[in-house]
């Protein structure tokens, strides 16, 4: 169990070492962003970036997934660069047909997508689609054989080339929300182009063949990945047409800083599925999936408590303009969304374990409904706050249906009573605290901090992780890095 965490801290820390840099880049650069695009324009460009990962989850057919899935089924290297290049070669020649037929009807996508007639930042987008959907099939190939050196290299390039081509195009060509779109994609091009040079002997640009294996896996993964991924789109969606552009300008906002859960949950979605289905021995893997999925909700939770109880300073210290302050009245909310996003992951493992994948699709469905119907009850009288609470209420639905249809296919003893406790002292804390302490000043803040400081000891106290865990998990995190 110690050598299969050690690797799981491994591969998160490595997954993660581009999303931490980003985050910290970007705690320095959205001042300048939002100091030259209007709520109008945020809202534009995140919706649109938005739509670009969602339509990539339908370019891709769940043939990503399904590739790593396959990849361990089977030793012989031959056969598995074979794997490679069939799934290298779908997702070129999906996201090139589809971004030539996108460019054509570049007009009328923008005004059904955005409700704006903007063909230039439509095509902006459509470049996003074609770089992000092969990008995600070249980051597969590194992960399934864990070079982790090689993902930390491509994505801190990505990272770096895309803050300076966003902050050229934004602030010093003043190319508002095209140049916003343009920095983030234009930069996973170029890196895209590098690691095809890198995986050459793995990669491949002929029309695919054998692919009914991995369609026949990865088909029915789509509708659930889409329904959940839809989540985020249908909210700034909503917002946007019902509201506004500056309120779904705002609700990406707050989406945007909740960047540490963000980081911690891709981190763990890239990490967590090859060590899950690397692990043969079943009750070896329940005991993991178990124990990792605690671990999971103690330290997303205290992420979750930060960003309730220090909301309102941070939104106001990172934003340059006084029209995004009312982000965070759903920033504690999407960070909420976000973590249990993570608990859907391990949930999804359990179905993709068992090769029983059409489970996924009624949970995440159900979701989908439920978010569209909050949206409309609640984001009427609480704002971009009742957007929050439909995602969170939504991800609630899904995690509950989903362990209701999966868990006959692999038993997994979760540790109900940590979860339990965890949950109620953390959401205790965050909504106490929030409701009972100062919204303002220096001194506010202070005592916010405190009690975040005091929420670990209150999880000792009741036994939700104990002295000897946590100095087993320092000696992990500390071995670890050997592992890069």
């Amino acid at each position: 169990m110690a050598g299969l965490l050690r690797r799981l801290l491994a591969s998160t820390a490595a997954y993660q070492a581009p999303s931490i840099l980003s985050s910290v880049l970007a705690l320095v650069t959205i001042r300048l962003y939002t100091g030259h695009l209007t709520t109008t324009d945020y809202g534009y460009a995140e919706n649109l970036l938005t739509a670009i990962i969602f339509t990539s989850i339908l370019l891709r057919f769940g043939i990503g997934e399904a590739f790593v899935r396959f990849w361990f089924d089977d030793d012989d290297h031959g056969r598995r660069v074979g794997l490679a290049r069939t799934t290298t070669a779908w997702a070129f020649w999906a996201a090139t047909a589809v971004a030539l037929v996108g460019l054509a009807l570049a007009g009328p996508l923008s005004r059904l997508i955005l409700d704006v007639d903007d063909a230039t930042l439509m095509a902006c987008g459509l470049l996003g689609l074609w770089a992000f959907t092969n990008l995600e099939v070249a980051y597969a190939l590194l992960r399934v054989e864990e070079r982790r050196r090689d993902y930390v290299v491509a994505g801190l390039a990505n990272v770096m080339l895309t803050v300076v081509l966003t902050v050229v195009l934004v602030v010093v060509l003043d190319g508002g929300a095209r140049g916003y779109v343009l920095g983030n994609y234009g930069a996973s091009a170029v890196v895209l182009v590098g690691l095809w040079i890198r995986q050459r002997d793995r990669v491949s640009f002929r029309p695919p063949r054998a692919l009914a294996p991995l369609l026949r896996f990865g088909g029915p993964t789509v509708p659930a990945d889409a329904a959940a991924f839809g989540l985020n789109v249908v909210d700034r969606t909503y917002l946007l047409h019902a509201d506004s552009a500056a309120a779904a300008g705002r609700y990406a906002f707050a989406a945007k800083l909740s960047t540490v859960v963000i980081v911690a949950v891709r981190g763990f979605q890239a990490a967590w599925p090859p060590l899950a289905y690397s692990v043969t021995d079943e009750a070896q893997a329940a005991r993991l999936y178990a124990r990792v999925t605690t671990a999971y909700v103690v330290v997303t939770g205290l992420v979750v408590v930060g960003a309730t109880l220090t909301g309102r300073w941070v939104v106001r210290a990172l934003a340059a303009q006084a029209s995004y302050y009312p982000a965070s009245q759903a920033l504690p909310w999407v960070a909420l969304g976000w973590a249990l996003y993570g608990l859907v992951l391990v949930l999804v493992t359990v179905a993709g374990r068992a090769k029983v994948t059409t489970r996924n699709f009624p949970a995440t469905a159900a979701g989908l409904i439920v978010n569209v119907v909050l949206l409309v009850v609640l984001v009427g009288p609480l704002g971009i706050a009742g957007a929050g609470i439909a995602l969170c209420g939504a991800y609630v639905v899904i995690i509950v249906v989903l362990h209701l249809l999966t868990r006959r296919l692999f038993v997994v003893g979760f540790e109900r009573r940590r979860l339990v406790s965890a949950v109620v002292v953390m959401g205790a804390v965050a909504a106490g605290g929030d409701l009972l302490l100062p919204t303002h000043g220096a001194a506010g803040l202070a005592e916010r901090l405190a009690l975040l400081a005091v929420t670990p000891l209150l999880l000792l106290a009741a036994r939700v992780v104990t002295l000897g865990e946590l100095r087993a998990l320092a000696a992990l995190r500390r071995a670890a890095p050997a592992g890069l």
